[in-house]
């Protein structure tokens, strides 16, 4: 590990905290409203980005890797998130907590795992997307709460 990994990772910890916080404070009239900017409700949105720091932490290891994503295009990972809106809809706050728990240990056991050099390298994340470094990937796509 290194020293930058292991702020970064105690950094992401303190906020997937703050989050849980504000899951398990939601109402269930909040948890049903409607996001402005994506037009989910709350919950699927919070399912939604629970569900990705596990997938994330694959992302980051392919990173450091050094390989690029293969397969994966901006339109491609939106029809991806449409699908999980329709799939998770009617998504509980008690499988969104579990989902997000499991979800913040395996993303910072791989943050706390990474080398500067490894925080260091970078891959393009999906076809017309600009190469991004470990990390910085994965703030674009979630890893940042």
């Amino acid at each position: 590990m290194g020293a930058k990994s292991g702020a970064l990772a105690t950094q992401f910890e303190a906020k997937a905290r703050d989050a849980m916080v504000t899951l398990e404070r939601l109402s269930d009239a909040d948890w049903k409203k409607v996001t402005a900017a994506e037009k989910w409700s709350v919950g699927v949105t919070a399912h939604h980005i629970a569900g990705v720091f596990e997938r994330l932490a694959n992302v980051v290891k392919t990173i450091t890797a050094g390989r690029a994503l293969e397969g994966f295009s901006l339109d491609r990972i939106d029809e991806m998130n449409a699908q999980h809106a329709k799939d998770y809809a009617n998504c509980t706050r008690a499988e969104t907590i579990e989902l997000h728990k499991r979800g913040v240990v395996a993303a910072a056991a791989t943050i706390r795992g990474l080398s500067d050099e490894d925080l260091a390298r970078s891959a393009r994340l999906a076809s017309g997307a600009p190469p991004a470094e470990a990390f910085q990937g994965g703030e674009r796509v979630g890893f940042t709460v």
